[in-house]
């Protein structure tokens, strides 16, 4: 008997966890909100046989495509794509169809994303195939023979992290079922680049290069053995180094460019020390080199940069990417910089055809110029930005808060601000600091904003527009030696505002800071924080080029989070693996970081649960390492002792590292979980996890925040998705679906007549979103009807036309009392969860046309509602209201305004129904008379009327009877007010003559 009952829970936790893992979640969607301003764009290529057609690979956004020239671009890669990093594109020369990508772009900044080997497609993007080379890293280069579409060659740089041998040159002649490795160097060394010589593509050229990214430094070149330029001429059997008049010492990343006009010509740029560094050009196909120019513009930062591009039809002119973007019209002698759209620039591409026709791209997206660079297409259609981080402000509705890489913090709506916001219109604030954030609005007023920008504290006013900075130390932290600086902050050095006084904000360094007044005043509240290995405080960039841009400071707090539930209790985290908690709000500290958590690991994200003080949630990655494993921990007791739930059999892969891990508010134990390439929940408190990705794209989740039922999210090169209202799954009934039907309670929904249409930003129209469970596939029976607090049908909503037939009643009295029942094919019946949403509309007036028919009814008002579905026999109820949109009060609206509102519509609906039934039985009276030819009096009687009741055919006719009574319907029905007296005067006019009209007609 003990061990039944021991048995007993178990078996009970292992059937309801089955019952959840078996669940498809795909009935709640994400919805994108933008930006729209582009982001990291890394590669960009064209095609001559298709001018106006080009595509762009994103660093974190995948694969875009335009065919207008850049007016607007359409993601291909989502759903066919493991990675959303792109390294290179390469279309064939001879047939756009085809199409080949590699992953895993060569900027390799630390948050860079891995590359997943190559793609191709032969129908110019609809569809793709993984090709293979999945271990290769980053891919810097793609080239396709020009005589044969299958004989493809891939410069792969490597794992961005750590050794592996699976680096070098490649080679397919099969399109891609079988690759050969034709050049290797060694483990550590990777290409970055190859080129094909003109009109003979057995003789090619390939840049090694030796990088590799720890989370203290860049390393970007070695040894001369280690890098250099390598040709072949006999198709990759063999490889000589290329060594005449190049760099004799340390040398690094290299970009190499072949002139298709004179083939004799190779130009090379190199990252070398001092003077060797910059342009090298060979007039002899690589025999000897000589050095043009030691111009820096051309090797700045060149681990993030480092591309040449030539015209293709003067070898004299030649494009450098870098920052700035610079050009030769010399050879290379004198440069000259380009102005574009955005800064950090990564690629070009020229049409061969006219080279006036280009594209280019940068850290702000991708633009095509018609004029050889003079003016550029907009990077305000393209929604690739890295966001770092989420957050909410309290307005109706909420808007979303981040910062977006290498641009502004940015300040955009949930939901359509206004009634009147244009529909496709994205809405964009800056909001002060700059691009690293965090960027958080003050609870309570979210005219004030607090902001980091690279270590540097500031407060914003919306009000002003006006960013005052407060940091602490007061100093510039840039460019120093971490060792000697007094605050080492993160570029993204965490704030958090305490949940128990908007005043209050911490921050971090390598201590926690803490201000009361707007950041005017900070006083330190902990010890250093840290690991603070005195090896890792070094220098970044090694071992030619000095890059400290505050990525690489070590041994930084990376997270800050204080109990929602215990005043004082604040846990901290650090970029080098440190978890630490205070319970009296600083005084004292303890180091409570897992035992068995491997070191130097960055601390994501720290998570106090809101249901137990003792308990907390951390997400750890260390992928800067080498590890990709995930690190997602718990503790119920203040860190004493924790529990990895992120098994490699619990539901996470193994190489989805961590990014974030967030409690649901309501349900203890519901846990949401991001990753390097995606979104898991789990309702077991991290026992088992679940795909939580639905329509969602590839990509690094950043940060996860739950606010009014939604959630909401940032990624790491797709801006900011919400799912609104996850409410079912905080319901216990979650747990105990089986083999009967469930409706889900719907939550309470503010009322709101928001504007219609358009598909970017993603702004819903203004519904109750009503979820519920089939335990099986029905093709009718289904039935949703809303019922007010009167237990009154406002309206009844069936899944197939021959229920609908079935329901409805005889139309009688003209059909003014008819129940408001309609199909909408939304209203799934497919086995699992599914969601309708109702957009709160009553019945409309009557009308000719029967897909119009008694639709377009207002909003229903404010109060307390039920949904009640039903399956087959079975019925199921659940309660919600409707709420007053909390907007109106400063309007002076109120309830009771909105109630003689509706009262007065819908008397001027059955009117307006009246008199739409009246004019259609005239024209049908007509047409009888016109067919029967019984005499013009009777045909003209009613003819008079008809033109009192209708309006004349042509341009601005006069609004008769039925176009003024559905003018008036349309002022009251547009916007929540107390009805104006001249409407109420104009209704009883309306009425009085429409009756005397009606008695006119006799019918």
């Amino acid at each position: 008997m003990r061990t039944y009952y021991r048995l007993l829970p178990l078996l009970f936790t292992f059937f309801l966890t089955s019952v959840i893992l078996a669940q498809d979640f795909d009935a709640f969607q994400y919805r994108t909100i933008g930006p729209a301003r582009g982001g990291r764009v890394t590669t960009v290529t064209g095609t001559a046989l298709e001018p106006g057609t080009f595509y762009l690979g994103a660093s974190g956004g995948g694969v875009w495509k335009t065919e207008d020239y850049g007016t607007s671009w359409f993601n291909v890669s989502d759903g066919f794509f493991e990675t959303p990093s792109i390294g290179a594109i390469e279309i064939a020369e001879n047939d756009a169809n085809i199409v080949y990508v590699g992953t895993g772009s060569d900027g390799i900044r630390s948050n860079i994303i891995a590359g997943k080997g190559m793609y191709k497609s032969i129908d110019a993007g609809k569809t793709w195939e993984h090709i293979g080379l999945e271990n290769v890293g980053q891919i810097g280069a793609v080239e396709i023979d020009p005589t044969n579409n299958n004989i493809v060659w891939v410069a792969a740089i490597g794992n961005a992290f750590k050794s592996n041998p699976e680096r070098g040159i490649f080679k397919t002649t099969d399109g891609g079922k079988t690759w050969e490795k034709v050049l290797f160097v060694s483990d550590e060394v990777g290409f970055a680049d190859l080129e094909l010589l003109p009109g003979n593509s057995n003789v090619v050229y390939a840049a090694a290069w030796k990088a590799r990214r720890t989370p203290w430094t860049i390393d970007s070149g070695g040894e001369n053995k280690d890098g250099g330029i390598y040709k072949s001429v006999n198709g990759g059997k063999d490889w000589v180094k290329l060594e005449e008049g190049l760099p004799k010492g340390l040398i690094g990343k290299i970009d190499l460019a072949v002139s298709p006009v004179d083939s004799r010509i190779l130009y090379a740029v190199i990252e070398a020390p001092d003077k060797d560094r910059g342009l090298y050009k060979s007039i002899d196909q690589g025999k000897s080199f000589t050095h043009i120019s030691d111009n820096e513009d051309l090797v700045n930062r060149p681990f993030y940069y480092t591309n040449l591009e030539l015209d293709p039809t003067n070898p004299d002119i030649i494009y450098s990417n870098a920052n700035p973007l610079v050009k030769s019209t010399d050879g290379g002698k004198t440069w000259k910089r380009m102005s574009v759209p955005h800064g950090d620039n990564h690629d070009i591409w020229l049409n061969p055809n006219n080279p006036d026709l280009l594209i280019q791209c940068n850290d702000g997206g991708a633009n095509v110029s018609h004029n050889g660079g003079k003016t550029w297409s907009t990077q305000f259609n393209q929604p690739t930005a890295e966001i770092y981080q989420v957050a909410v402000d309290e307005q109706y509705p909420y808007w979303v808060y981040g910062a977006q890489q290498d641009n502004t913090t940015i300040a955009i709506p949930s939901k359509a601000p206004s009634a009147t916001t244009t529909p496709g219109t994205p809405i964009m604030m800056n909001v002060g600091g700059c691009e690293t954030g965090p960027v958080i609005p003050m609870p309570g007023n979210h005219y004030m904003v607090y902001n980091n920008c690279k270590g540097r504290f500031s407060v914003y006013s919306k009000k002003t527009g006006i960013d005052r900075e407060y940091s602490i130390g007061a100093s510039n932290i840039y460019g120093h030696n971490p060792k000697d600086l007094k605050y080492r902050f993160q570029r993204v050095a965490p704030i958090h505002v305490s949940p128990f006084d908007p005043e209050v904000v911490y921050m971090g360094s390598q201590f926690l800071h803490r201000t009361s007044n707007g950041g005017k005043n900070w006083e330190i509240i902990s010890p250093d924080l840290t690991a603070n290995e005195p090896d890792k405080q070094v220098i970044s960039g090694n071992p030619i080029t000095r890059d400290i841009t505050g990525e690489e400071y070590y041994s930084t707090l990376y997270s800050i989070r204080e109990s929602k539930i215990a005043k004082g209790t604040i846990w901290t985290g650090s970029n080098d693996g440190v978890i630490s908690v205070t319970k009296d709000g600083g005084k004292t500290w303890k180091n409570v970081t897992p035992k068995k958590l491997p070191k130097g690991g960055r601390v994501e994200s720290v998570e106090p649960s809101q249901f137990n003080p003792a308990r907390a949630y951390i997400a750890v990655e260390r992928h800067l390492l080498g590890d990709n494993k995930p690190y997602f921990y718990k503790t119920d007791n203040y860190g004493e002792s924790w529990e990895l739930i992120s098994t490699d059999s619990n539901g996470i892969p193994s190489d989805y590292f961590a990014r974030v891990l967030r409690e649901d508010p309501s349900r203890e134990g519901l846990l949401y979980a991001g990753t390097e390439y995606g979104m898991f929940v789990s309702f077991d408190d991290g026992k088992n996890w679940k795909k939580f990705q639905q329509n969602l794209p590839v990509v690094p989740i950043t940060d996860i925040i739950l606010f009014r039922g939604d959630l909401i999210l940032s990624a790491m090169g797709r801006g900011f998705w919400i799912i609104d209202n996850i409410t079912s799954l905080e319901d216990q009934n979650m747990n105990s679906l089986g083999d009967s039907a469930a409706l889900f309670k719907p939550a309470n929904t503010i009322r709101y007549d928001s504007p219609r249409g358009g598909d970017f930003p993603d702004y819903p129209s203004t519904s109750v979103l009503i979820d519920y469970y089939l335990p099986s596939d029905m093709k009718s029976g289904v039935q949703l009807d809303i019922l007010d607090v009167q237990n009154k049908v406002v309206a009844s909503i069936v899944s197939d036309s021959t229920q609908l037939k079935s329901t409805k009643e005889e139309v009688e009295d003209m059909g003014l009392n008819m129940t408001f029942v309609y199909l909408d094919k939304k209203l799934e019946t497919k086995k699992g969860i599914n969601r309708f949403a109702w957009d709160l509309r009553q019945k409309g007036p009557w009308d000719k046309n029967k897909n119009r028919r008694y639709k377009g009814g207002p909003m229903v008002p404010p109060g307390m509602y039920k949904a009640k579905l039903t399956v087959g026999g079975a019925t199921f109820e659940q309660p919600f209201e409707i709420l007053i949109d909390p907007r109106l009060k400063d309007d002076g609206v109120t309830l009771d305004n909105i109630l003689e509102q509706q009262q007065l519509v819908f008397k001027v609906i059955d009117l307006l129904s009246d008199a739409k039934m009246l004019q259609d039985n005239l024209e049908k009276k007509i047409k009888e008379l016109e067919k029967s030819k019984i005499g013009d009096a009777k045909l003209d009687h009613y003819k008079t009327i008809l033109k009192q009741l209708k309006n004349e055919e042509g341009a601005y006719p006069q609004p008769m009877m039925v176009g003024q009574i559905s003018y008036l319907y349309y002022i009251l029905s547009g916007t929540d007010k107390e009805p104006g007296q001249e409407e109420k005067e104009r209704y009883s006019e309306l009425l009085s003559q429409f009756t005397e009209l009606k008695q006119k007609a006799g019918i």
